[in-house]
């Protein structure tokens, strides 16, 4: 539904799972401005085209900000520095939140950081005694805690403003007006955008859970039994609650925020301003904290690999087809709950999840990177023929762009639909191909960009990723088929006027 209403437009929609519903509410527009808007922020790129055929683009450029002839306020360019705030009562899910955005952000190309005022104040109280600190009659502990705040607002504006960020997440529990007001000031002084994210939960049973799964391992509470901390915690929040004001959408109406609801059941946001924010927004909707597996593996070996040449789109070999099957009986033994299965449109994925008898889907996005004008050839061949990109490609793998073909900064920019689409799902099986596993190994990991196109996958070995309180547990399973070494390491020498055998050091071997 859409309709206009005195202050604002507000669209109302059911959401796609779990039965959610969305309000979304904007400032007036005319009729059809929001459409427009709304496909100009769908088209519009991550990141600039790049200008040779052999680097991609990056989003790690951004404007700055201009002073103006007021000491006190900085204009605020069109993709000027963001800064993204918690609101929230302790153990609402808001350091799950910000690490979680943090990660996303960072795998996209968007240089987050996130400042964590609770690891501040652990590095200025060396020892935690109880919940009195936290009392709002507890001056001691108040001047300490803003003292921790102040010192995370400089270190902000360290990073945003000299060290070239673009995001940084303030992470603390932000619950009252006030506070929120010293924040948008210290953003104006410094021309940066806020976007608040609130966490509100009502259900004990989430807020107990949270309590045992995160902050009984805190270092807050590292002599403590479980009791001793639990209740502890619970009458830390207690301090809280008294003043605790939450974002209302009459009195916080100039501000930009999503407002998340029981988990996700429902959303609030406002006065969404720029495409960064859209992101934010469009993230935090798809995630959940559902229990669940995802089992990242690579297709069985294909005769491609038993040649040394990458790319292409062979069947699989002998060793391949015993790997499949062997998948299909080890996906059978785990007994996975509503197991979706995921493969790229390529021959060898597809005849790999044909051996599991179940129903799958392909996915386009989950092909292998585009070798373009290398595609088939080894390694050595490219060499022989291409000695200049066999060198650049060394030197920058990540933003290396093969000609005619694609970079692995262009391979994120793809998967980030399959990314999405994971957090919303529960238990997945994605069956895909080296470059493809490294990327979406990453993401999950939070590998760097330099990190990211070393990442070791193994053909016939699944790895079983199971996300906990702020991570990811990693399980390798080798299913003992053999296979080829497809993993070739940065060599030493990079240079362009470099000998073929120093080139070729690291090429695994091959027929």
């Amino acid at each position: 539904e859409l309709c206009r209403g005195a202050v604002s437009w507000c669209c109302v929609q059911p959401g796609r799972r779990r039965g959610k519903c969305v309000r979304v509410c904007a400032q007036p527009a005319p009729p059809g401005a929001g459409e427009q808007q709304r496909d100009h922020s769908r088209s519009q790129p991550l990141s600039p085209p790049g200008c040779s055929a052999r680097l991609s683009g990056t989003m790690r450029g951004s404007s700055r900000c201009k002073h103006t002839q007021q000491p006190d306020r900085t204009v605020c360019m069109t993709n000027c520095p963001t800064l993204i705030v918690t609101v929230g009562l302790p153990a609402r899910g808001k350091t799950y939140i910000s690490k979680k955005l943090t990660r996303y952000l960072n795998w996209i190309g968007v240089p987050t950081k996130e400042f964590n005022v609770g690891q501040y104040r652990r590095e200025c109280v060396k020892i935690y005694k109880s919940f009195e600190f936290f009392r709002p009659d507890n001056e001691e502990g108040l001047k300490i805690r803003k003292q921790c705040a102040s010192a995370a607002l400089n270190d902000v504006r360290q990073y945003l403003s000299e060290e070239g960020g673009q995001v940084a997440v303030f992470d603390a529990t932000n619950t009252t007006r006030e506070r929120r007001g010293t924040i948008v000031k210290f953003a104006e002084q410094n021309g940066y955008k806020v976007f608040f994210v609130e966490s509100v939960c009502e259900d004990p049973e989430v807020i107990a859970e949270n309590i045992v799964q995160v902050k009984l391992s805190s270092p807050d509470y590292t002599d403590c039994s479980t009791d001793e901390a639990v209740d502890d915690f619970m009458k830390r929040i207690k301090c809280y609650e008294n003043s605790y004001q939450t974002l209302d959408e009459v009195l916080d109406r100039e501000l930009s925020y999503i407002k998340i609801m029981d988990v996700g059941r429902r959303y609030l946001v406002n006065r969404v301003l720029d495409h960064i924010q859209s992101r934010i927004v469009y993230y935090l909707m798809n995630i959940h904290i559902t229990p669940r597996s995802i089992y990242l593996c690579r297709h069985g070996e294909s005769e491609l690999n038993i040649k040394g040449r990458i790319g292409g789109d062979s069947g699989l070999s002998a060793r391949g087809k015993q790997f499949a099957r062997c998948l299909g009986n080890f996906i059978q033994d785990q007994n996975i709950r509503e197991l979706k299965v995921w493969t790229s449109q390529m021959r060898r994925t597809i005849q790999t999840a044909e051996a599991l008898t179940v129903p799958y889907e392909q996915w386009k996005a989950l092909n292998e990177i585009d070798a373009g004008v290398c595609e088939e050839m080894m390694y050595e061949e490219i060499q022989e023929h291409y000695p200049l990109e066999f060198a650049l490609r060394d030197q920058d793998k990540y933003r290396y762009r093969y000609p005619k073909g694609e970079s692995y900064e262009d391979l994120v920019q793809r998967l980030e639909p399959v990314i999405m689409e994971l957090e919303r799902q529960e238990n997945v099986l994605v069956i895909c191909h080296q470059a493809v596993m490294r990327c979406l190994l990453a993401y999950f990991l939070d590998k760097s960009a330099e990190e990211l196109p070393y990442l070791k996958c193994p053909l016939h070995t699944v790895l079983k990723l199971t996300p906990v309180a702020y991570g990811c547990k990693v399980e390798s399973i080798s299913l003992n088929v053999e296979a080829v070494n497809t993993h070739r390491d940065r060599p030493e020498n990079v240079d362009i006027s470099r000998q073929a055998e120093e080139a070729l050091v690291t090429v695994p071997a091959h027929q």
